[in-house]
């Protein structure tokens, strides 16, 4: 039974009745009444040959034969209504399953974690027409199939009144053709993990050509040829692995020929000799042969191509479910005994501090911040800046609580910010991360996600500078009607209104993640003043490349390999003449001095992209 019920076709069915109960009653019943009918239509046929060769009354076996033919028609079109039905229920369930597997762990290394990719991307894309059929199309394959394989075997069952033989001899001639050329192992091995491997790779390669935001690159430098390329090496190598599991050998096929005709022909010629021996009347010899041809329906049914690729996301997501809730969850501290019962509304009231914080991502990767320390004062703003992989991002994530630190902690007044309620603690935490959510809804949502006054709306939009955007009401995309597009640029404004909307609905910290990288110096500066002015009474955490935002700062903190290597304001760090002067330096080369005309007649020297 273990062995059984770690099979994925287990699991498929399993996943009928949780998802809709009756509809899985009625789709197997429905199921079992189509297989029986190929028996029925032979046995009415019987009775009806029979009737006539006797001289009896006809009415009965019309009438069998009347029933039969009907529920031909019934039955099928409607068990494909209920396999339509049930797959598209069933595919809800699992995203159900999915969506919540994915969004109920607190933390996000479950969705950034390579090892469950394969797995995700099979869970997440099984209805999208990728793959294969979408589940509503392809319950009607996995019913057709089992209908062959139950009408082979009610059929086979008729043999036992010739001859108590026939009937294993037949149809386990016609079994015998499943394990000799291995269908099912088949359809197993054309979705293998190296298969599927194949499929991500052919897909990447395939979205590179057809979908508009590569179209630029693509055509700027010359790389059509290579992208088709690219393609059609990953296809090829993708229809290379899974023709090889197809492949039929010859060996089995002609034993399998061998194996069924010599069954056949043994147990036609008794049911003809028996006939011409007057052993057997005309009906029963009419109801034999008519089974002993649709026991070869055993050959045809049973797991199909379709069953397989329906099953192997309910495995996938299967395995999915415990390895994301332990990748993403985030324990309290073992050693703190917390209660989670600390109040954070005024937090930080008096500093964030990073207390030798040590963190990688994977135990086999080096780690990203090694022995990290930093104290942040409450209502400060602070810029940190260093290389890319140093460990700025990753400071914020660790600060949002997206990740526990393996070693080390973090403390918010003082209090480990593990022993602080997580939803309470992210209401206070707001952020503008690079991969900003740019939601294809209105104005309004994009600002305010969870609601808030139209005042605090429109006052946020005007300290991000995007007060004159759209309506409020506008949705934020030219795919609906009334909807606008917006530049980069934009987005960013919006992104940051976001933010500065949550700091007047409470938030007490402000994350931003290079949150102006789309816009230009100018822009990026007078951004950053206005978010500095709104945020007065916050602590402000900037993590950016360009220094004449980063200047604007109460302090700089510079990150080398997941250390703090220098703290200080801007003159403080250049007068040191270290790290970050060289850096400034580096950028510094990239600017001129442009001469302006201020108000009152005087020349102004600034820092403008060359």
């Amino acid at each position: 039974m273990r062995s059984l019920r770690a099979r994925q076709e287990y699991q498929f069915f399993g996943a009928l009745f949780r998802a809709a109960p009756g509809l899985a009653y009625g789709w197997w019943l429905l199921l079992a009444l189509r297989g029986l009918l190929p028996a029925g239509i032979a046995v009415a046929t019987g009775a009806l040959i029979g009737a006539v060769d006797s001289g009896r009354s006809l009415a009965g076996p019309l009438t069998a034969v009347g029933v039969v033919f009907v529920l031909f028609q019934v039955l099928t079109p409607l068990h494909l209504a209920i396999s339509a039905n049930l797959g598209s229920r069933t595919a809800a369930y699992l995203y159900d399953r999915l969506t919540t597997a994915t969004t109920a762990p607190p933390g996000i290394a479950h969705l950034e974690n390579p090892d469950l990719t394969t797995d995700l991307t099979v869970a997440r894309d099984f209805d999208l027409g990728i793959t294969g059929p979408p589940l509503s199309i392809s319950m009607d394959f996995i019913a057709s199939g089992l209908v062959e394989m139950v009408g082979g075997f009610a059929s086979g069952v008729l043999l036992f009144g010739f001859a108590w033989w026939a009937a294993p001899l037949l149809i386990g001639a016609w079994l015998s053709t499943h394990y000799l050329l291995r269908e099912s192992a088949v359809w197993r091995d054309r979705n293998t993990d190296e298969v599927r491997t194949a499929q991500r790779h052919a897909e990447y390669a395939y979205r590179l050509a057809v979908d508009a935001p590569a179209a630029k690159e693509v055509r700027l430098f010359g790389l059509s040829d290579w992208v088709i390329d690219r393609f059609t090496t990953r296809r090829r190598r993708l229809y290379e692995l899974q023709w090889k599991a197809t492949r039929l050998r010859e060996r089995p096929l002609a034993l399998s020929l061998l194996v069924v005709l010599g069954a056949n022909v043994l147990v036609a010629w008794s049911i003809a000799n028996a006939a011409g021996d007057n052993r057997i009347s005309l009906d029963r010899t009419i109801v034999f042969l008519t089974a002993l041809v649709g026991t070869s329906m055993i050959a045809f049914g049973g797991w199909s191509w379709a069953l397989d690729g329906s099953a192997a996301p309910v495995a996938a997501l299967a395995r999915l479910e415990p390895r994301m809730a332990e990748a993403g969850a985030l324990p309290t501290d073992p050693v703190a005994g917390a209660s989670n019962s600390i109040s954070t509304t005024a937090m930080p009231a008096r500093e964030i501090r990073f207390r030798d914080v040590t963190f990688a991502y994977r135990p086999d990767l080096p780690p990203v911040l090694d022995g990290f320390d930093l104290v942040i004062p409450a209502g400060s703003s602070l810029a940190i800046v260093g290389v890319n992989g140093a460990g700025k991002t990753t400071l914020a994530k660790l600060l949002c609580r997206l990740y526990d630190p393996q070693s080390g902690s973090i403390e918010i007044d003082g209090v480990d910010l593990r022993e602080l309620d997580l939803d309470e603690w992210r209401s206070r935490v707001t952020a503008v991360f690079q991969d900003f959510v740019r939601y294809e809804r209105s104005l309004r949502v994009n600002i305010a996600p969870r609601g808030a006054p139209d005042a605090a709306i429109h006052e946020a939009l005007r300290e991000a500078g995007a007060d004159d955007l759209a309506d409020l009401d506008t949705v934020l995309a030219k795919s609906y009607a009334g909807g606008i597009d917006l530049s980069g640029g934009q987005w960013q404004r919006v992104a940051l209104a976001r933010a500065l909307c949550a700091v007047r609905l409470g938030a007490g910290v402000v994350l931003l993640d290079e949150p102006t990288a789309q816009l230009d110096v100018r822009g990026e500066a007078e951004i950053f003043g206005r978010v500095l002015a709104a945020t007065s009474h916050t602590t402000t955490i900037l993590v950016s490349h360009r220094f004449s935002t980063v200047r604007q700062a109460d302090r700089i903190c510079v990150i080398d390999q997941g250390r703090m290597v220098e703290l200080g304001t801007h003159d403080e760090l250049m007068a040191q003449r270290g790290r970050y002067q060289t850096m400034f330096d580096l950028q510094a080369q990239r600017f001129t001095d442009e001469v302006e005309v201020d108000e009152h007649g005087e020349q102004v020297a600034h820092e403008t992209l060359t």
